[in-house]
């Protein structure tokens, strides 16, 4: 019986997803979900990996709270990321633009995978070479072995 009861108990837990409520009064249902979503497309600049809705920092709840007013005065998303951006850079955004100094970040990941695949073929060709080599018999190598298979066929 305990044990159904804890793995009702952890079905259940994994099942339920926690969310911070705040008590700000937006106009409409619409704006709350749009600022919603756009607080969670925005990093925490004190956590790093959090974004403005999950972090729980007081930096994050002043943010949180300055992109659901600017939701609410109208402003379009493009006008609250860039006012977060120019405060803090391109470190709020979880998907930073491509430029020259985040051309690095951009490219690394396809570096590392073109490197990775230059270098299994690589390995692989040579391998494949050595397979050859090792298989095929000198002509030195198949007159001992000619000798040997006589010596001892007269030995029998």
């Amino acid at each position: 019986m305990k044990k159904i009861l804890f793995s009702i108990l952890v079905f259940v837990s994994l099942s339920l997803q926690a969310e911070m409520v705040d008590t700000y009064q937006f106009k409409n249902v619409e704006d709350r979900t749009r600022a919603v979503a756009l607080a969670k497309s925005l990093r925490c600049p004190q956590c790093q990996n959090q974004n403005l809705v999950e972090s729980n920092s007081p930096i994050a709840y002043d943010l949180r709270i300055e992109v659901y007013k600017m939701v609410d005065e109208g402003k379009s998303n493009q006008q609250i990321v860039e006012v977060m951006t120019s405060r803090f850079g391109n470190f709020v955004l979880y998907k930073p633009p491509f430029e020259l100094t985040t051309a690095l970040l951009w490219c690394l990941p396809i570096g590392l995978l073109l490197l990775a695949v230059l270098l299994m073929v690589r390995y692989l060709r040579r391998r494949s070479e050595n397979r050859e080599i090792c298989t095929a018999l000198s002509e030195r190598q198949r007159r001992e072995l000619a000798e040997l298979l006589a010596k001892n066929k007269g030995k029998k």
